[in-house]
C-alpha cells in the first residue's frame, strides 16, 4: 500500500477526527518515529490526533500507542520479528 493510501485509510477509519478526543482536522502521528517512521507507515502504525494530543503524545513520550501498535503486529508476526524491525519491546 503507498503511503497516501495508508493516510486515506486511517483518517477513514477514525472518521477524520483525533483518535483521542474526536476533534476534526487531525494531523498523523506516526507511532514510530525518527528511522522508524517509514515502518510506521508501511504497518499502518499512525494514529490521527488533534493539534493538542499530538504535541502532548511528544512531550510526554507518550508509550500508550506504541504498546498498542507492538500487540497489534504480534497478532500476525512474533515478538523477535518487531523487535528486529523497530528495535525494542515496547511490552
Amino acid at each position: 500500500m503507498k503511503d497516501k493510501e495508508v493516510y486515506e485509510k486511517t483518517l477513514e477509519l477514525f472518521k477524520g477526527c483525533c483518535a483521542l478526543c474526536g476533534s476534526p482536522y487531525p494531523h498523523l502521528h506516526h507511532i514510530f518515529e525518527g528511522r522508524n517512521r517509514k515502518n510506521s507507515t508501511k504497518y499502518g502504525m499512525i494514529v490521527p490526533l488533534c493539534r493538542e494530543h499530538h504535541e502532548w503524545v511528544h512531550k510526554t513520550n507518550y508509550k500508550g500507542f506504541k504498546e498498542k501498535a507492538q500487540r497489534e503486529f504480534e497478532k500476525t508476526h512474533t515478538r523477535e520479528e518487531f523487535i528486529k524491525i523497530f528495535g525494542r519491546n515496547y511490552l
